[in-house]
């Protein structure tokens, strides 16, 4: 990127963003000027101001572009938004986040992208865990923060960038995985996705010229996308199969969390136990496990990298413990990732009399109405359940459903108009033993919060 020297100063719009303020983080580093602006301030775009020393512009005006060599925007960013309008009448070059990634990565010989419906934060932060316990010092651009690197990316070596390779709007057509991970493919970001063979097409042209993909061979989609494929080593992982290159085997649980064999072939490579909760973490782990093998790290390595990985922030997050309640947040917003949600906490139950309660926001009204029915059957594991008003993001409500629709299909749940309401019925009703759970990709976590500072 800027090979000759071009480019000195970048703006980012919507730098406010997880991934949009890793960006801007690392081209600081790098040593490029750097602005940004958003819409409102948050906790990240204060920290870029303090840390960094990135001035970051709220609203977004015409003037805060300035005399910025490149603009680069998010996908939620509209046509009509002032500054892009602005940069591209003068002249200046203007770039999605997606191209700049893309661009950014051609540095680095050993790409790794991690694809797929659920799970591609988590699994890019045991990827990264596995690779800096082998002491490669991989550059890495994650969808949450991690707490073993304080954020959501590393700036590390020339040699390995981990990056996590999200699908929305097609985003990771820009991309060049020189190994791509497909951890499950589930028809999803239904504004953009009219069906499933749109989202499959668009996979298989996501790694067409990587030198390998390793395919979670145990999910029906994958499968199909990857026999689709051709002149590309496809890595077969599974749990329980005969038909695959890495497997995993005797897979037990204890205390919500899980531990396996892994096996290359008929090889046994190592136990492996994971500091996660949910069994569905196996396939995430599986699929690191393997990228990593393929790339030459060994499996004792492999094994104590996955097991020193606990986490990221919103995934499953313990937030704290309040008169005998523990406080979980979770990030899952699409029906799939809510029943694993729900079952790993009930997991983590077994053995009590605590009860599951549960503060969710719908993600957007195209995914709420989209997906009306599996919300209604995902949400109906938790005992209690309140409903919060949809977070709309980038979404006017064109679709006609509101959380009363869900709550009223849903029995024993209740509507909260305020995390504040939320946190007063939780102070009422939750007793010593359970468990509350904070979930969705807005700001349920509000909620949770709010309880534990009583």
């Amino acid at each position: 990127m800027n090979r000759e020297g071009s480019i000195k100063k970048i703006h980012f719009i919507g730098i406010g963003g997880i991934s949009m303020s890793s960006l801007a983080a690392i081209c600081k580093k790098r040593g490029y000027r750097v602005t940004g602006s958003d819409s409102a301030r948050s906790p990240m775009t204060e920290r870029l101001e303090r840390e960094y020393g990135i001035p970051v512009a709220v609203p977004q005006s015409k003037d805060n572009v300035g005399d910025a060599d490149l603009v680069v925007f998010t996908a939620a960013i509209a046509d009509d938004n002032p500054e892009l309008v602005w940069a591209r009448e003068k002249g200046v070059a203007c770039i999605p986040r997606s191209v700049f990634l893309g661009e950014l990565m051609k540095e680095y010989p050993v790409r790794l992208g991690v694809s797929g419906t659920h799970g591609k934060s988590s699994t890019t932060g045991m990827l990264s865990h596995v690779f800096i316990e082998a002491g490669m010092d991989p550059t890495v651009a994650c969808g949450a923060e991690l707490p073993k690197m304080g954020g959501a990316y590393r700036l590390g070596g020339g040699e390995h960038f981990i990056y996590e390779a999200c699908e929305y709007k097609d985003s990771f057509l820009d991309f060049y995985p020189s190994v791509a991970l497909w951890l499950n493919i589930e028809m999803d970001h239904v504004d953009y996705f009219k069906s499933l063979d749109q989202m499959l097409a668009s996979y298989v042209a996501s790694a067409k010229e990587a030198g390998a993909v390793v395919v979670n061979w145990d999910d029906e989609n994958c499968r199909a996308a990857a026999e689709k494929l051709q002149g590309v080593w496809v890595v077969k992982t599974g749990v329980n199969r005969t038909d695959v290159d890495y497997r995993a085997e005797n897979v037990s649980l204890s205390g919500g969390f899980a531990s396996f064999d892994l096996y290359n072939e008929s090889n046994f490579l190592c136990r492996v136990d994971l500091k996660v909760p949910g069994v569905h973490h196996v396939s995430n782990a599986l699929c690191a496990a393997a990228s990593a093998h393929i790339c030459g790290l060994a499996p004792e390595v492999i094994a104590r990298g996955l097991e020193g990985f606990t986490g990221i922030c919103r995934r499953f997050e313990f937030k704290g413990e309040r008169k005998g309640v523990r406080v979980f947040d979770d990030y899952a917003h699409h029906p799939t990732e809510v029943v694993a949600t729900l079952k790993a906490a009930r997991q983590m139950l077994e053995g009590g009399d605590g009860r599951l309660f549960c503060v969710f926001q719908p993600h957007t009204y195209s995914r709420t109405k989209g997906f009306f029915e599996e919300f209604i059957t995902a949400l109906s594991l938790a005992d209690r359940l309140l409903l919060a008003p949809i977070y709309a993001a980038r979404e006017q409500n064109v679709y006609g459903v509101t959380s009363k629709d869900l709550a009223e299909c849903i029995e024993g749940c209740g509507l909260i108009d305020s995390f504040e309401e939320g946190a007063e019925i939780l102070y009422r009703e939750v007793r010593a033993g359970d468990l509350v759970l904070t979930m969705g990709a807005g700001q349920a976590y509000k909620c949770g919060e709010l309880f534990l500072k009583g």
